[in-house]
């Protein structure tokens, strides 16, 4: 029994709850069950997260190509990544509450370094990981003013609202762990740090996932239009028999976008 105390205090549950729920058997005390249930949600997302973005990287390899992944978005997409992990370690939020945006920002900017290097930039996206290291250093260095990094994550809501503007080479497994992940985020940012500001940003990050998810459902299985735009070979989000968004859908996510 001291062993189990030792796992699961305080990782998964404070003293007052071991007590209550392992020691009284008291299955059903609420408090304490939201807590238990929100800690072991924050580690699965923390977990999962180290996978989430690999079926977009296993989609870029096989294709050998970034066709309508905007480098812009991308960049809007780490700037959100980057103040969370920030603003989550100068609060000292507890690692279960934030980890996956880490794991998620080095995913992302290995996406972005592909994107570069299949359009022919490698030198470029060599550039983009030298710098784009220095600054995550900098906003994880005590020498970060609370103020700045305060304000980089009340930035994110617009961020992550223009960073989901794309879809191309986007694999639907990962719009959908993302989705999950943001909704099951808003529940435990709220139960773990009491933080609107974080809570805010992972319920927008949620909506705009979500908005995605259903455009990619909506438009499952509809045949490419005739015309210029199919015969640009314009990608689909499925990477595989769905067709692209068609002509005049009024929608502005998916080809042809702007590439970044």
């Amino acid at each position: 029994m001291a062993a189990l105390r030792w796992w699961l205090v305080p990782h998964l549950l404070p003293e007052g709850c071991y007590d209550e729920l392992l020691v009284s058997f008291n299955l059903l005390h609420v408090p304490c069950l939201k807590i238990l249930l929100s800690k072991a949600l924050g580690y699965a997302i923390v977990a999962g997260s180290v996978m989430v973005k690999l079926p977009q990287v296993l989609k870029l390899l096989r294709a050998g190509s970034a066709a309508g992944l905007s480098f812009a978005a991308l960049l809007l997409e780490l700037l959100a990544l980057s103040g969370t992990v920030a603003y989550s370690r100068a609060r000292a939020f507890p690692f279960s509450a934030w980890g996956e945006a880490l794991f998620l920002t080095l995913q992302t900017v290995a996406i972005g370094f592909l994107i570069q290097h299949f359009r022919g930039r490698t030198g470029r996206g060599l550039l983009f990981l030298a710098l784009y290291g220095a600054l995550l250093g900098a906003l994880l260095s005590p020498l970060a003013p609370l103020g700045l990094v305060t304000l980089l994550q009340a930035a994110n809501v617009p961020a992550i609202a223009a960073s989901r503007g794309h879809t191309g080479q986007l694999s639907a497994v990962t719009a959908f762990l993302l989705l999950g992940g943001a909704l099951a985020r808003v529940f435990t940012s709220l139960q773990e740090t009491g933080d609107p500001l974080l809570a805010l940003t992972f319920a927008v990050s949620a909506a705009c996932n979500g908005l995605l998810v259903g455009q990619l459902l909506y438009y499952w299985r509809v045949p490419p239009p005739p015309g210029p735009r199919a015969s640009r070979g314009c990608p689909t989000a499925w990477g595989g028999g769905g067709g692209g968004l068609p002509h005049g859908s009024g929608l502005s996510w998916g080809c042809p976008m702007a590439l970044g």
